[in-house]
């Protein structure tokens, strides 16, 4: 017993050497590589708050799945104090003293800009969950990572939004700072993609006092523009909106548009800061709900409240997210390069900034809006779909209910009249030649000046058509001589030059002037054409009478009337005596019945049934005939036949023919330019009277063989004296007369839509009555490349009609006498050659059958014998009828 009792010391000693033994090779086992990483945020901020708290999580719950890995990232963490000098500093010391192998932060895009120079030249990566400037990512630094979006990520969704709702300028207020700064390059082109102008950049200080902000404000509520852009983040964004609620900027008519500086934040905003941004709009990125997401939210939520019991606002955000990120990617980063070198290498920046970008990468962009809960969403935006009602929506693009400032359910128009301003000033030309468009009329009692026409009554119609008053006056454009200031191209660049606020006129809308100016729909007839002297070309001469055929319809007449006449005589000639007698006569009596058809009733009478069937349809071809023909010479000696004299400009401009254009226009330009009419050859008139008399004139006594001028200059002209000129083509296409406005300017699209309503409407008619007239009637004009003769093209149809019924008439004789007569000519005597027998028949034929009842005598053949048809008889009988006429 006493010798088991001394043993047990000695066994205890044993195991609790074996236990130390194990314990030390499992510490060994399980030795970790402690790896320092900077944190350089502002602690002060809710962004460094909630940052630092989201990047201690993703350690922790990385580190907890993944036990096995050698290394741990140890922050060492440094405030900024919301200073980039701080941010330098904090970053210098970790970089001196630490000895960090990497720094997440800063928070700002300012901060990180000085930031990342010091991580380039330590080799230290610098990675920013915060920073989205897009002109950082310019800096080209290997060893800048940025974990999140870029501002220009955010552009196109607000490109969306402006084109959705059609506004034409907006305002861009923002910081004036690198933060500010970078995204504005980016929305310019966006902008001016869909052809909506930046009218005024409104840049405020980062540290702008409440007054310097309510000047600015006060500055942006005297123009026209209601559409704001803003991209700010705090505490200058709520202030702003304070402000601006205050002096009446967040009521009906305005737009207020956030990026997501503004709009990741609205819900760690104070109520009354939201109640003052009532209908604003807001973008941001969309992170789609999943599980781990809302478990993490749960337990960052208990997180935070315990570290900061006292604030009750907190609300994770994006930012939050990629900080969890930039954290969870960096660990797995050192993990994979730590075990041989704890640095990060050169060559493996660029890969690792890629995976972490990467992991952030967003497909889409929310739409937000401020109401009295909070925000509310109202779409989204897609690169695939554009803006849509439901993310997984491909139906037509579409956003939700807005309720837009002031609480109002009608879309705001983007842009007002300014109370505190002048009227438009709208310039006027001041030429005398067509006043019909515009008349400038002084009266030197009242020194008063009063503008009317047709473009004038036109855009008065429009605006007053408009849903809201503009004021407005018109302007002469005239020098110190009461003469026009300028040519067109002058007056329209008068607006470009802001002097004038618009134009009101005869202006063509022309592709280079739309360089610098906005044209309205045009509100005339569009094109360019020429104006030329007419003739009457009547045929007033000795020959007048063959010109209503053609020479083809007058051969091929001819040519049918002898063979019809021929074809009567074959027909008839046996059995008919009134086409019996000598040759002569009966070669007369061809010609003469054939011929006689044309004009009165024939004293030849037809007694075959051929030959009857032949005439009735050539009865009726001469009918068509005589009467068309009638009808064509009747129009050639009474009806007036103006014709052009020139059709072909090109032989102007081979024979150099002088040519007119109208002063001040750009016709004259075009012409020398484009068709390259010799410029001393060009003559300018002021009005239509001056116009008519260049052309009487003639080109040999200085005057003009031509002028070009646009289609509604040419209808008064043409009205005036239509008896004279015509115009001819080609018609040159262009726009027609417009109204101008400045680029951009949110009034061309209204006035658009009502110069159209006026334009479809009874009041056009009205305008163009009251100030063109009632316009004459002149005759119609007739090409000189066309002719008024008939040709054989439309008869042709009725010739053949004839000439097959004549033809069948003639064999169907032929035959007939031929079939007859088949037995004697085969048994004539004395037996004779073809050809002998050919004029022996052909002499037979010759003569009368005296079996038709128009030669039958009671004392001579039976009846039966005398039923002729004009061709069928035989020679048999022919023989016995004059053997017994030789016996008497």
């Amino acid at each position: 017993m006493r010798n088991n009792l001394t043993q047990l010391p000695l066994f205890l000693l044993c195991c609790l050497s074996l236990w130390i033994f194990f314990i030390e090779m499992a510490m060994s086992q399980n030795t970790t590589i402690p790896v320092k990483v900077g944190v350089v945020l502002d602690m002060d901020t809710w962004l460094g708050k909630m940052g630092l708290s989201c990047i201690t999580m993703a350690l922790s719950d990385f580190y907890a799945s993944h036990g096995h890995y050698k290394t741990r990232l140890v922050l060492e963490i440094r405030d900024s104090k919301r200073d980039v000098m701080g941010a330098a500093a904090a970053a210098l010391d970790l970089l001196q003293n630490e000895e960090v192998q990497a720094i997440i932060g800063p928070a700002s895009s300012m901060q990180a800009n000085f930031v990342i120079g010091l991580g380039d030249k330590a080799h230290v990566p610098i990675i920013s969950f915060s920073a989205t400037s897009p002109s950082l990512s310019s800096l080209r630094s290997r060893y800048f990572v940025r974990a999140t979006l870029n501002d220009s990520a955010q552009v196109p969704a607000i490109r969306a939004i402006v084109q959705a709702f059609g506004w034409r300028q907006v305002v861009l207020i923002y910081f004036d700072n690198e933060y500010g700064n970078g995204v504005i390059p980016y929305l310019t082109d966006a902008l001016q993609e869909i052809h909506t102008r930046i009218s005024y950049r409104s840049v405020i200080h980062p540290l702008a006092t409440d007054d310097q902000i309510l000047e600015e404000l006060h500055k942006l509520m005297t123009m026209p523009t209601r559409v704001f852009i803003v991209h700010m983040f705090t505490p200058i964004g709520p202030r702003l909106f304070a402000r601006a609620n205050e002096i009446g900027m967040m009521e009906e008519g305005y737009v207020w548009i956030l990026t997501d500086g503004l709009t990741d934040i609205l819900s760690t905003l104070d109520p009354s800061v939201i109640d003052s941004m009532q209908g604003v709009l807001g973008v941001k990125p969309h992170v789609p709900r999943s599980k781990e997401l809302e478990s993490f939210k749960i337990r960052w939520k208990r997180e935070i409240q315990q570290e900061y019991p006292t604030n009750e606002s907190f609300e994770l955000n994006i930012f939050g997210l990629w900080a969890y990120d930039a954290a969870s990617g960096l660990a797995m980063a050192v993990e994979k390069l730590g075990a041989t070198n704890f640095s990060f290498q050169k060559s493996h920046i660029s890969r690792n900034s890629t995976d972490l970008d990467t992991t952030t990468t967003l497909i889409s962009f929310s739409g937000s809006q401020c109401d009295r809960q909070g925000e509310r969403g109202v779409g989204f935006w897609t690169p695939e779909n554009g803006t849509v009602r439901k993310l997984d929506s491909t139906s037509k693009p579409n956003l939700g209910t807005i309720v837009w400032p002031g609480e109002s359910p009608s879309v705001p128009k983007g842009w007002v009249l300014p109370t505190n301003e002048k009227k438009l000033r709208i310039g006027v030309p001041v030429g005398q030649g067509y006043s019909e468009f515009v008349k400038v009329t002084r009266d030197p009692s009242s020194n008063t000046t009063e503008v009317t026409g047709f473009s004038i009554a036109v855009f008065d119609a429009a605006m007053a058509a408009l849903p809201y008053v503009v004021p407005y006056e018109y302007i002469p454009f005239e020098g110190p001589d009461g003469n026009q200031a300028g040519d067109y191209n002058d007056l329209i660049y008068q607006v470009y030059l802001q002097k004038y606020d618009a134009v009101v006129g005869d202006t063509t809308i022309l592709a280079n002037r739309s360089l610098y100016v906005d044209f309205t729909l045009p509100y005339t007839d569009s094109g360019l054409s020429m104006v030329v002297p007419t003739i009457d070309k009547r045929k007033k001469n000795a020959w007048v009478f063959l010109k209503p055929l053609t020479w083809d319809l007058w051969v091929t007449s001819f040519c049918f009337f002898v063979f019809t006449g021929f074809v009567i005589w074959v027909l008839e000639h046996r059995v008919n005596k009134d086409f019996r007698g000598p040759r002569s006569h009966q070669v007369g009596t061809i010609f003469w019945f054939s011929f006689s058809t044309l004009v009165f009733t024939q004293k030849e009478r037809i007694v075959s049934n051929l030959a009857r069937i032949v005439m009735i349809i050539w009865f009726f071809v001469v009918l068509i005939l005589t009467q068309s023909y009638t009808a064509s010479l009747a129009s050639m000696l009474t009806v007036q036949q103006l014709n052009p004299t020139i059709t072909d400009i090109n032989e102007l401009i081979k024979k150099g023919e002088p040519v007119g254009c109208q002063n001040d226009s750009f016709v004259c330009e075009f012409l020398f330019e484009s068709m390259k009419f010799d410029e001393s050859k060009l003559v300018k008139y002021e009005s239509p009277e001056e116009l008519d008399e260049l052309f009487s004139n003639k080109s040999s006594k200085g005057g003009i063989a031509a002028a070009f001028d646009e289609i509604p200059y040419m209808k008064i002209f043409l009205a005036k004296y239509c008896s004279k000129y015509t115009a001819v083509g080609p018609t040159y296409k262009f726009d027609g007369f417009g109204f101008v406005f400045p680029k951009g300017s949110p009034l061309v699209t209204d006035v658009s839509r009502e110069v159209l309503n006026v334009t479809e409407g009874a009041k056009m008619l009205q305008f163009e009555k009251a100030w063109f007239g009632q316009t004459p009637s002149c005759p119609e004009l007739t090409s000189s490349v066309s002719s008024n003769s008939i040709g054989l093209n439309s008869f042709w149809g009725l010739f053949l009609i004839a000439g097959v019924a004549s033809f069948v008439a003639l064999i169907t004789c032929i035959t007939m006498f031929l079939y007859e007569n088949r037995d004697t000519l085969i048994n004539l005597n004395p037996p004779s050659s073809i050809w002998g027998k050919i004029k022996a028949m052909a002499t037979r034929f010759e003569d009368k059958d005296l079996r038709s009842h128009t030669f039958r005598n009671s004392d001579q053949l039976p009846d039966k014998q005398h039923q002729g048809h004009g061709c069928s008889y035989s020679l048999a009988s022919y023989t016995n009828c004059l053997q017994v006429h030789q016996a008497f």
